[in-house]
Parts: structure tokens; C-alpha cells; sequence
């Protein structure tokens, strides 16, 4: 069995070190212990702007298990993500973030689910207390929220997965531009298992999911998965229409009975409220429009603009859409 870890990273050049010694230890436990006969360490680069790519060269010189894919500019972590599995050799493949805050002394309890037949392993935090009260609060809304609209999620599941050369050939067939990991591969099915484990602060450098970053990853995640904002945006404008309707009994009763309806606050107040969510559902009907403009363009989802020790670098032509010009 051949073990692929994918890192994707970006501007980690204070963590990379760290990160490459403690995974190597990892998988030189696994070796000796006869659960894998082979392994790489594949990075992504995400177009970073530090010396995350200088370091990355220096270690793939070192060993020709240690691959590089080095994205032309930054496509996201999504994206990045998506280019390391789709150059993965391996028979099982690891996602792994570079700053440690998922240990990666998880994983030989995650290859011995593999091999009871699970194609998916999850691993799923078990406490956040490390987080602030704010950030737990909105990653259990947004969890909720995505379970509400019928998005099958893994709760409190980041991007920490094992999966299986058939689940990587499944992901290859995916043709979306907006892809949203945490929501595909519950999608794709296969038999699956959970493993729980405590995150461990960030090792070094700062986080990449600022909360701005964090509002557009929930977006992206609620707008490719589920078109119940739009049934809400139709149930909200036939609940609106229906309380026209009666307003406007209620001022015919009103006039009949002799009665005026004083000043123009009644008047003023709907128009007002009306309007805003006009304003409110035409932009919600021009995301997923957006949407569609970008699915119908089918650009790719990431440019590769150099590798190292990828013997062949054009294995995910086949896969969700992008272009090579490795060299």
C-alpha cells in the first residue's frame, strides 16, 4: 500500500520545517511497522509570497519522496487542496494542513480503518476550546445551518480526510468550477468512519482564514450545495403578497366603513420594506446566476506552473478542470 500525504500551504515558510520533521516521523513509523511499503509527501504551493517555494525546492532536492505542485498565483485552499489530490499517487491519501493544528500522529489509526474497507476517514474535532466564543458559535451555526438546508456535512470536519484511490477517481469526474470540499465528499458516498481528536494551536505563523475569509468559504459552501435561500427568497415574496392582500382588505373595510387611514406612515413603511427585499432577493438571485456564468465558462480551476519529482505532471487532465504548464 502506497501512503500520499497532501499538504496545501501558503506564505508557511516559519512552519514548513516543523511540519515536513514531524510528518517524515509519522511515516517512517508507519514503514517500520509494515502498515505502508511506500510513501510521498506531495506540497502545494498556493502561489505563496514568502519563501515557502525556495524551502519546498530545497527539500524535494533532499528526497524524491517529497513532491511539489506550485500553483501560478493563489486559487484558495479549496482549490489547492483539489490540485494535490488530483496528483496524488498514492493507493490512500491524506489531506493534511501545514500549520500542525491537525496532528498528524492521527493517521495510523486512520489507515487502520482503511484497511477494514472504510473509503472515507473523517476526522472530526472533538473540543474548540481553544477557539474563541465567536468563532464557535458561527462554525456551529454554519454547521447547522448547511444540516438545515440539506447539505449532508460532517460536524465540526475541516479538511483532515483519508480517502481512497476510488474515491479520488470519483472526485475526478466532478466538473464544478465552485467546488466546496467538506460537502463533495459526503456526496460522493462510499462507506465512511469518523475518528475524533483535539486541535492543537497553530505551530507558527498566522491564521489564512481571517474572518472575511471565513463568511465567503460559508457562502461559497450554502450557495453550492443548496438552492433553499431561493425557495426562501419565493416562500418570503408569497408570505409578503399574502399580507398585501390583506392590507388591502383591510383599507377597502377601512374606507367603506368611513374611516381614513391617517398620514402617509402606512404607505411609506411598505414601499420601503418591499423595496429592500427587492434589492435583498435580486442579489441573492445574482449569486447563483454569477454562478452559473462561471460553471459555463469552465476555466480551470488552478494553473501549475512548476513541479518537482512528479514524474508525470499531467495525471489530472482527466479531473475537474485546469491547466499544466509544469516544468
Amino acid at each position: 500500500m502506497k501512503l500520499s500525504i497532501v499538504i496545501p500551504l501558503f506564505n508557511e515558510e516559519a512552519v514548513i520545517g516543523t511540519t515536513y520533521s514531524r510528518v517524515s516521523e509519522m511515516l517512517a513509523g508507519l514503514t517500520s511497522q509494515n502498515l505502508i511499503s511506500d510513501f510521498e509527501l506531495l506540497f502545494v504551493d498556493d502561489g505563496s509570497r514568502d519563501r515557502s517555494l525556495q524551502i519546498l525546492r530545497t527539500l524535494a532536492l533532499e528526497s524524491p519522496r517529497v513532491k511539489v505542485v506550485s500553483l501560478s498565483r493563489n486559487f484558495g485552499h479549496q482549490r489547492a487542496l483539489a490540485a494535490g489530490l488530483l496528483h496524488a499517487s498514492g493507493d490512500a491519501i491524506v489531506s493534511l494542513d501545514a500549520d500542525l493544528q491537525d496532528p498528524p500522529e492521527l493517521v495510523p489509526e486512520m489507515i487502520g480503518h482503511y484497511r477494514k474497507g472504510r473509503d472515507i476517514v473523517y476526522a472530526v474535532r472533538t473540543l474548540r476550546e481553544k477557539d474563541t466564543f465567536f468563532k464557535r458559535a458561527t462554525a456551529r451555526f454554519f454547521y447547522r445551518m448547511m444540516q438545515t438546508m440539506g447539505v449532508d456535512l460532517i460536524y465540526d470536519h475541516a479538511d483532515y480526510r483519508l480517502i481512497s484511490r476510488r474515491v479520488v477517481e470519483a472526485f475526478r469526474s466532478i466538473r464544478e468550477t465552485n467546488i466546496f470540499l467538506r460537502g463533495i465528499f459526503p456526496y460522493l458516498g462510499f462507506d465512511q468512519e469518523i475518528v475524533y481528536y483535539e486541535r492543537q494551536e497553530r505551530h507558527a505563523g498566522d491564521t489564512k482564514y481571517p474572518l472575511g475569509k471565513m463568511l465567503s468559504f460559508a457562502w461559497e459552501g450554502i450557495t453550492s450545495f443548496s438552492n433553499v435561500p431561493l425557495r426562501l427568497a419565493s416562500l418570503t415574496g408569497l408570505v409578503i403578497s399574502c399580507a398585501s392582500l390583506a392590507l388591502v382588505v383591510w383599507a377597502l373595510y377601512e374606507k367603506f366603513a368611513g374611516r381614513t387611514v391617517p398620514g402617509w406612515t402606512s404607505t411609506v413603511i411598505p414601499l420601503f420594506f418591499i423595496g429592500g427585499l427587492n434589492i435583498l432577493f435580486l442579489g441573492l438571485i445574482g449569486e447563483y446566476i454569477g454562478k452559473i456564468y462561471m460553471e459555463v465558462k469552465g476555466r480551470p480551476l488552478f494553473f501549475v506552473k512548476e513541479t518537482h519529482n512528479l514524474a508525470d505532471a499531467s495525471r489530472s487532465e482527466t479531473g475537474p478542470r485546469h491547466t499544466d504548464a509544469s516544468h
